[in-house]
């Protein structure tokens, strides 16, 4: 059997997805491919249709598709409805069901550096309110955690974040001023924003000043690797989590919902920052 899969998004010319599939594919020795179909949102519908008719496997969606696919799908996993956004599809005797896998990816790239990390006494500061930071609230309090505060520049914004929470963690919204006063309160900090990317890679979106040494700093940006926030967390002795390896552990979960294979791909990581950096 050969695999087909691919992604479905706009502009995705420079995705490294199929670089990380064809690693999985090789690592789970299968045959296969995964291709990038590209297309505005007047060529979507007849790229749905070319797929369905060559019985892709399964694919991915980037934006700014992950709401719109919704409306081509048979089925919804909970997590997708309830976030409202999908990124992978899996094609299950013919029916295409929806899943969403930024959020458990993410947990997934963070608990490989720092296992014991998540547990019932930890504390967590969200920083940002947008798609990203949905899918990976809504996995984060699913681990049980004490709290999930969320930081955000419009207060409105992150209480929409709120209903998301159907676990045990308390959690309370703040502006960015006030999350850094409480900085010292949390053993966890993820960064969800474009805040920091290239080309703004002087940009910073809290100050760091009430930080303590025992704090995991994550910020999802990827390029640069390693972001200015990251850059000032880790002069300040935290520790830190970067972006890329998400990237990594969302593909792994997407392929073992494809495949039914879960593949050991922390030995990617390094690799996957080398390609990053053009080495």
């Amino acid at each position: 059997m050969s695999l087909k899969l691919g992604l479905i998004g706009h502009p995705i010319g420079h995705s490294l997805s199929p670089w990380i599939h064809a690693k999985f594919i090789d690592l789970a020795g299968l045959n296969g491919e995964y291709k990038l179909y590209e297309g505005d949102h007047e060529k979507l519908p007849s790229v749905i249709q070319h797929l369905k008719n060559a019985s892709i496997d399964g694919f991915n969606i980037t934006v700014p598709y992950k709401q719109v696919i919704v409306d081509y799908l048979d089925e919804l996993d909970k997590d997708a409805e309830i976030l409202g956004a999908v990124n992978t599809v899996v094609n299950e005797n013919g029916k295409w069901k929806g899943y969403s896998t930024d959020g458990e990816g993410y947990v997934r790239s963070l608990v490989e550096p720092y296992p014991d990390l998540l547990h019932p006494g930890t504390s967590v500061l969200l920083l940002g309110a947008g798609g990203a930071a949905r899918g990976i609230y809504r996995a984060i309090v699913q681990k049980g955690v004490k709290t999930v505060d969320i930081a955000n520049r419009s207060l409105d914004k992150a209480e929409a974040l709120l209903p998301l929470n159907d676990g045990s963690s308390s959690s309370r919204v703040m502006s960015f001023l006030e999350a850094e006063q409480h900085l010292h309160e949390y053993d966890l900090i993820i960064q969800t924003t474009s805040v920091g990317m290239k080309p703004n890679i002087e940009e910073q979106i809290i100050r760091l000043d009430n930080l303590l040494e025992s704090t995991v700093v994550s910020d999802i940006v990827y390029q640069p690797i390693t972001t200015r926030l990251l850059k000032d967390a880790k002069d300040r002795g935290a520790k830190i989590h970067h972006g890329h390896s998400m990237l990594l552990y969302q593909g792994q979960l997407a392929f073992e919902k494809w495949t039914g294979k879960n593949l050991e791909v922390s030995h990617l990581v390094d690799e996957l920052e080398q390609k990053l950096r053009g080495e």
